[in-house]
């Protein structure tokens, strides 16, 4: 959706959702007239926006120290545009409002003239927030562009002192990919949609994050310059093939090739980054209109069939399965007392003659669920063909050939399936087929699979008027739920970041991960940084938690990872009995344990200073409540020492803490020191004491 659609049809409901109710912004000084040639704009507690017209540049101070400096707009069409470089501008405040009654002073405008284009950078701000959005538009002939950035070569100065870092946030889970959070003097990516710039021991930070993801693929590059301070560019217009996996640029965006409008960006600072994340996804969620009903029930645990099974999928296999959390796992259940069942890839072992053949046992499966109280779970993948020959698309006409996506005139291949134009009539035929299917069937979840697919670029798409992979995700996913239609519990695996969330309930939060330690710090690499994915999600997951025959540390490791993130998956074969049916029968129902997955929230980072590494100290609180997770993945003991004010609480008094995993109670004074053994997890919880 373009701002100028946005403005009119979600701007008023967005502000009004957080709270930015439409009071005014006044100008500090007098109205700015034609010769002036600096506008200054305060919002937040103590922030200003200065806006030099003559230069074409804007800085950003906070308590009158700059902390932005001579960003520009910049614009790559027809004609390449930079705000610096296009004369003076004129400053306006507001327009009209869209019929919206927006007042003036909320919404400032600065117009530049340059190439017969007409160059219009917009900033909406308000007192009591500490974050502003922006936008560029370039109106004029030919305007259509696939670069476009409302924030070019901004220097950012980090004034702390001390552990700064600058988060590079990747586009989708795929791969393994990992988030970096690389310290400022070193900091070198580009990144997607997000980043902050931040000092781990005060936690302040600047947050800079795209709010709309249904046209540009947005990149932010974040660059070291000398000393504290560091470049960032944020733009409309990422592609790479590591990043992206896209092997040609970027499409290009236009409305009627008369107007280019850049991705809305958030600009925040804040006293703690990690709330900042929060508040740029929570705004994230209010700017994207929700396709999908939010999940009102309660948070989902269940199965996953990928976890152990994989190709071994059998009735008689998830039959066992189900009998196991049915007799043996009967409390690990949800607050509404539910579990969900999944039989991912390679569920077509149990179908003769695909979905319009002998799909006898998918039935018996689904039966079988119900008469055991459990939710029957599917998977599959809406955009993606492994088949990768010619054939006939089920439901259609339409040959796979005539659907599959190009590049550079060459089918894409990546994770070992060529991708699908989701704008095919073809692609929507089949989608509509094996969903339809599956629905009649009587399945009450799907796992939906490698959605990336979906929103690659193209050399051209089968909807002329698609332009862009995320014009055509956004049809796609919109496709996939209008057949859904709200039926079932739908679970994102690998997918964009954050353009998936209008579309499904949860979401797994990094790539495969099974039992080994190792898996255990990858996953927590993605759920360490990020984690404020839950407050754009209703869920997030850790992917199947696997115990296998790994040591107990490693597996409480691996439970403990699930619980930080959010919700609970388990994935072991548990048609035959061993170590890990022994681990799920003692720990899944744990009340103790599961209780502290219900409000559906990750745990934040205690500590975000562990570069392309997993996060190793979490915390989170709920009510009264303050649970602290610590992970040692490594082969030796590992001593922490834990503050109780970074904690939240008060290093003055005495404090009750219980670990939930052993049940031993402890008096926590400050300072804290804990040590956890090798390949191992403590997840306590604390409440006051005595003082």
């Amino acid at each position: 959706m373009f701002i100028w659609s946005l403005l009119n049809k979600q701007c008023i409901i967005v502000l009004t959702a957080i709270g930015m109710c439409l009071t005014t912004v006044a100008a500090m000084g007098a109205p700015v007239g034609e010769n002036d040639t600096l506008v200054t704009i305060p919002f937040g507690k103590n922030n200003v926006l200065k806006v030099n017209l003559k230069r074409g540049t804007w800085d950003v101070l906070c308590n009158g120290k700059p902390v932005i400096t001579d960003a520009c707009a910049t614009y790559k069409g027809r004609k390449i545009i930079t705000s610096n470089n296009a004369g003076a501008g004129k400053y306006a405040a507001g327009g009209d409002g869209h019929g919206f009654g927006i007042g003036k002073q909320n919404i400032h405008s600065v117009t530049w003239v340059s190439e017969g284009m007409r160059v219009t950078q917009t900033f909406i701000l308000k007192p009591g927030r500490d974050f502003f959005i922006t936008w560029v538009s370039v109106a004029g002939p030919e305007a259509a562009a696939n670069y476009i950035s409302p924030m070019s070569n901004g220097t950012v100065i980090v004034k702390d002192t001390g552990d700064n870092r600058a988060l590079f946030v990747p586009f989708d889970n795929d791969m393994w990919v990992r988030y970096n959070a690389q310290p400022v003097a070193q900091a070198s990516f580009t990144g997607s949609e997000v980043t902050a710039i931040y000092n781990n021991d005060t936690y302040r930070g600047l947050v800079i994050g795209s709010l709309e993801h249904d046209s540009w693929k947005t990149g932010i590059t974040v660059q070291h310059t000398a000393n504290n301070a560091v470049s960032v560019t944020a733009f409309g217009g990422l592609t790479d093939g590591n990043l992206t996996h896209d092997k040609i640029p970027h499409g290009a965006v236009a409305i009627g090739d008369t107007n280019c409008t850049s991705p809305c960006i958030m600009v925040g600072m804040f006293s703690d980054w990690r709330m900042g994340m929060e508040q740029y996804a929570t705004l994230s969620t209010a700017f994207n209109e929700q396709v999908i009903a939010p999940w009102k029930k309660a948070t989902p645990m269940g199965w996953n069939s990928w976890g152990a099974l994989q190709t071994k999928l059998t009735l008689d296999k998830a039959k066992g399965v189900i009998d196991f959390f049915s007799d043996s796992c009967n409390r690990f259940r949800n607050a509404d007392s539910t579990l969900y069942i999944d039989l991912d890839s390679f569920w077509d072992n149990l179908v003769k003659g695909g979905l319009d053949g002998d799909v006898t046992q998918l039935q018996t499966f689904v039966q079988y669920c119900k008469s055991k109280h459990v939710k029957p779970g599917v998977y599959w993948a809406p955009f993606t063909d492994w088949g990768k020959n010619d054939r006939k698309m089920e439901g259609s006409n339409y040959t796979y050939a005539q659907a599959w996506l190009k590049q550079n005139g060459k089918p894409v291949e990546v994770d070992g399936a060529l991708a699908l134009d989701a704008t095919h009539p073809g692609t929507k035929a089949r989608i509509a087929w094996y969903l339809g299917h599956l629905k009649k069937l009587g399945f009450e979840m799907i796992k939906i699979d490698f959605l990336g697919h979906g929103a690659l670029e193209s050399d051209h798409f089968y909807d002329a008027s698609i332009t862009t992979g995320m014009q055509a995700y956004r049809m796609g996913m919109e496709y996939v739920d209008s057949v859904l239609d709200n039926s079932m519990l739908v679970y994102a695996a690998i997918s964009p970041t954050m353009a998936t969330a209008p579309y499904v309930h949860m979401r797994r939060i990094a790539c495969d991960a099974f039992s080994a330690i190792d898996n255990t710090e990858y996953t927590l690499n993605s759920t360490g940084y990020g984690w404020w994915q839950s407050h754009l999600y209703n869920y997030v997951d850790a992917d199947h938690v696997v115990f296998n025959r790994e040591s107990e540390g490693a597996n409480r490791a691996r439970f403990a990872a699930a619980l930080v993130t959010g919700t609970l998956i388990t994935g072991d074969d548990y048609s035959e009995q061993g170590p890990w049916s022994k681990a799920a029968a003692r720990w899944l129902q744990n009340k103790d344990l599961l209780n502290i997955i219900k409000d559906g929230h990750s745990f934040r980072p205690l500590e975000a200073n562990t570069n392309n590494k997993g996060v190793e100290l979490f915390v989170k609180t709920v009510g009264v409540k303050t649970y602290v997770a610590l992970f040692n993945f490594s082969n030796s003991a590992r001593a922490y020492a834990i503050s109780l004010a970074r904690l939240g609480l008060n290093d003055k008094m005495k404090l009750q803490a219980t670990a939930l995993f052993s049940g031993s109670k402890s008096t926590w004074a400050a300072p804290v020191k804990i040590t956890v053994p090798p390949s191992d997890a403590m997840i306590y919880v604390i409440t006051s004491g005595g003082k």
